[in-house]
């Protein structure tokens, strides 16, 4: 019989076990690709199984019930064939994989919101002629999946989320700079939901959503500050995401959160799927990403791109930061807000420089324009991919406060983790604080005001402001990188502009 209780030290136990069951046969960081597109089955089934029991109370009986939707499927969320239920693949004996794979596939078919989404893997795959995952192994992986019921009164419509929180936490090392690049941990995605602050009828955009993780944030918290109040207008969620495995774990994720949600396949920066008829950006009320730091991007995407998102400058090849900046802040409406997660450096490379500076003076060109609110410098050794600090940088169109940004060096506010640190709660709850009440806290935050900042040559580092005992100042290692590849980009163009001289005063080199 499922045990009902599944809290927060049950659910690791749970997962843990689960893992152990297909340990061997598969790499660790692919333990994730099968466990949870069965957690995702067995939450659909139960509460499909709810659904009937509910409307079993006002038909009559479950039989009634089920003739009634297998003829108009419009009564339930999503329609779950018989053979595609829990109860029926935990009898399964023989051939597992293949049992699975029909089972996930008539989901599919009969819930297109639902392809390429649940039925992305084939349970019964080889490889050399092997199985890659054996029916003895997804024997075992489905009688302790089994074990808790995921029905609408059991567990939190979070449970994926969870889940895919805690897999990632235990096995994600082995997958290294990927795993960072589609998943921010819990807290900070938290954190980025209380800065901000959801308000009803808002439609929030992530252009590179990973797994959806702060857009259900953004819903979460919205759902915590108004309840289930009908007559609230609700929020509108779109999405973009590169890897197909991680998008259809956006769509996962967001189907089982009962989302307004609109997750897009493909590469935003090239080819933005969120446009209007006459092929402009869509405009939104909030934008959220925790972009990949210091991408590459050739120039010719900035100086051809039809959408007129580089308006304030094209940032320097070695790092991107500033062109993930600029098409949020094109995807803003009027009076919208934004908040990015981005390395230390994006806010003070090049500050100091003699001469020009792409980002730096990208930097100025929106500090001068009143549209920079706030800068949260993170704790070190938080995400999967480094063990650098980042940044949270919020940018507003219709600030709180004229010519003025509010620094905050949340630098220490963090607790020690295995393997990673976190935010606590306090923490979060502190930061949130004084974010939303504008205030300067003695050796947490400070207010300063444009003219500041453009003394400090846009620097808009916390840590530069609002000194804290022992600070390390030495320079990150991706800082020093992205400095290096920045005097080799400014060495070729000095060489090029050179040359060119040389060449019209007739000299050959």
């Amino acid at each position: 019989m499922p045990n009902s209780e599944l809290n927060v030290n049950s659910l690791e136990n749970w997962l843990w076990e689960a893992a152990c069951k297909i340990r061997g046969e598969i790499d660790a960081p692919k333990y994730k690709d099968y466990i949870l597109p069965l957690i995702f089955l067995k939450r659909l089934s139960d509460v499909f199984l709810d659904e009937i029991k509910n409307l079993s109370e006002e038909y009559g009986s479950e039989e009634m019930v089920e003739d009634i939707i297998n003829l108009d499927h419009s009564l339930v969320r999503f329609y779950i064939p018989k053979s595609a239920r829990w109860n029926g693949i935990a009898k399964q004996t023989t051939n597992i994989g293949e049992y699975l794979t029909d089972s996930v596939r008539a989901i599919a078919r009969e819930n297109p919101r639902l392809q390429g989404v649940i039925d992305i893997v084939d349970f019964n795959a080889t490889a050399a002629g092997q199985r890659i995952i054996s029916d003895d192994k997804l024997r075992l992986l489905i009688d302790v999946l089994g074990r808790y019921r995921l029905g609408l009164e059991d567990v939190e419509p979070d449970i994926l989320g969870r889940a895919y929180e805690y897999l990632l936490r235990k096995f994600a090392e082995g997958s290294g700079q990927s795993a960072g690049e589609f998943y921010t941990p819990r807290e900070i995605a938290i954190l980025m939901s209380y800065i901000l602050d959801p308000e009803p009828d808002n439609e929030i955009y992530d252009p590179c959503c990973g797994s959806g993780g702060l857009l259900i944030k953004c819903y979460l918290r919205f759902r915590d500050k108004y309840g289930e109040d009908p007559s609230i207008a609700p929020l509108r969620f779109c999405g973009q995401e590169i890897l197909h495995s991680t998008f259809a774990m956006a769509k996962m994720n967001a189907f089982i959160h009962d989302m307004a949600a609109q997750i897009a396949l493909g590469d935003t920066m090239n080819r933005p799927a969120f446009t209007n008829p006459d092929g402009s950006l869509g405009k939104f009320d909030i934008v959220t990403a925790n972009v990949m730091w210091n991408q590459d991007f050739a120039n010719e995407l900035y100086e051809n791109d039809p959408y007129n998102r580089f308006g304030f400058g094209y940032p320097p090849a070695s790092s991107a930061d500033w062109g993930w900046i600029q098409h949020m802040y094109a995807s803003l409406n009027e009076g919208g807000k934004m908040a990015v997660v981005l390395d230390t450096g994006a806010v003070s490379r090049g500050s100091g420089n003699v001469g020009r500076n792409r980002e730096r003076d990208i930097r100025k060109e929106f500090v001068e324009r009143n549209l920079v609110e706030a800068v949260v410098l993170l704790p070190e050794n938080l995400f999967y991919n480094t063990t650098a600090p980042g940044i949270i940088l919020a940018i507003n169109k219709d600030k709180k406060k004229e010519n003025e940004i509010l620094l905050i060096n949340a630098s220490k506010l963090f607790a020690k983790g295995r393997p990673k640190n976190y935010l606590p709660d306090e923490s979060i709850e502190q930061i949130s604080e004084i974010y939303l009440g504008w205030r300067e806290e003695e050796g947490i935050s400070r207010i300063v005001t444009n003219e500041e900042a453009a003394k400090n040559d846009y620097n808009l580092s916390p840590s530069r402001y609002v000194a804290q005992n022992d600070e390390d100042d030495t320079l990150a290692l991706e800082d020093a990188v992205v400095l290096l590849k920045e005097a080799e980009e400014g060495r070729r163009e000095a060489d090029g502009m050179l040359k060119g001289v040389l060449q019209e005063m007739g000299i050959e080199i």
